[in-house]
């Protein structure tokens, strides 16, 4: 049995190997054909943070590939207000076949898949955001500009850049980070991600210059400068995250075939302007889409290796 917490658990291999699943499920399902591989299956999907994509690609996917999801938030159920995680995590996983968790604390979903008998999924935590990143490189494939990627990440130090540094780092392209001084990567992931990317030959540079990251980059991605969590913090960071917005004058430093993603929600005029989105718009919902085909690619694969 397998988790699926971080993609630095992951070989290339098997994370190659999930995305070339979901892009079958994905051609399979607009030819009309429904996988039912998870009939009868049940997945328990725990929601401390809430969220548009994760619910509606896990709900819909479940439902797609035969199964029935449950979506508990901390309001339905005792996780949190008195019983402690370990015996949530066991009451559910002998009821439940796989668990997704959208939460805060990485070390929560670390415990509660320490007590699971069923695979947990992360569905987001504060430090890591897998799930995303399958469908962020597969879209790459689909759009023709996964070899030979070279991308850069421009804003937060946060669980997005965390999940590029353990992709790049697996997969062996080049990324390139830039953060405003203060809001840099931690120490302790990134040197997670050099000591994965001397076996993958993967190139990982971290600057504060925007710009120079940018230069000649074939994929600009961003995320949203205050997460879930850090809304009081959020005008503080406007003003320190100036220069870091990707607009035309950015983007015109990349390879002049560049490709912009984002995970959504964006907030235009922030992290990226109204112009570069909308340019972008078919790749960056295309994107949003396949969260739904590479989770599907991802449960099945989860639920095949129990046997």
């Amino acid at each position: 049995m397998r988790h699926f917490l971080t993609l630095k658990d992951f070989t290339k291999e098997e994370i190659l190997e999930i995305i070339d699943l979901g892009l079958k499920i994905k051609k399979d399902l607009k030819a009309g054909k429904y996988n039912a591989e998870l009939e009868h299956k049940t997945l328990a999907m725990i929601f401390e943070k809430s969220s548009t994509r994760t619910r509606v690609s896990f709900e819909t996917g479940m439902f797609q590939l035969g199964g029935h999801a449950l979506f508990l938030s901390n309001r339905d159920i005792h996780l949190g207000r008195g019983e402690p995680v370990k015996d949530t995590a066991r009451v559910i996983s002998r009821m439940c076949d796989m668990v997704m968790i959208r939460t805060f604390e990485h070390s929560m979903i670390e415990e509660f898949a320490a007590y699971s008998k069923v695979p947990v999924v992360n569905g987001l935590t504060d430090s890591y955001h897998p799930v995303q990143l399958l469908a962020d490189y597969m879209t790459m494939i689909e759009y023709g500009v996964a070899e030979n990627a070279v991308v850069a990440y421009i804003g937060d130090g946060n669980n997005m850049t965390n999940s590029w540094l353990m992709l790049a780092a697996k997969l062996g392209f080049e990324l390139r980070i830039a953060t405003p001084k203060g809001y840099e990567v931690e120490s302790t992931v990134l040197r997670d991600a050099l000591d994965f990317a001397k076996e993958s030959g993967a190139v990982i540079k971290v600057m504060n210059d925007p710009k120079e990251a940018v230069k000649g980059a074939t994929i600009v991605t961003t995320d949203t400068w205050a997460s879930m969590g850090q809304e009081d913090e959020k005008e503080q960071r406007i003003k320190e995250f100036e220069g870091f917005m990707v607009d035309g004058l950015m983007m015109c430093l990349a390879d002049k075939d560049a490709k912009f993603l984002h995970c959504l929600p964006a907030y235009r005029g922030q992290e990226v302007s109204e112009e570069i989105l909308e340019s972008h718009a078919d790749i960056v919902f295309s994107e949003a889409e396949n969260r739904l085909h590479a989770q599907k690619g991802l449960m099945v694969w989860l639920d095949r290796q129990r046997g």
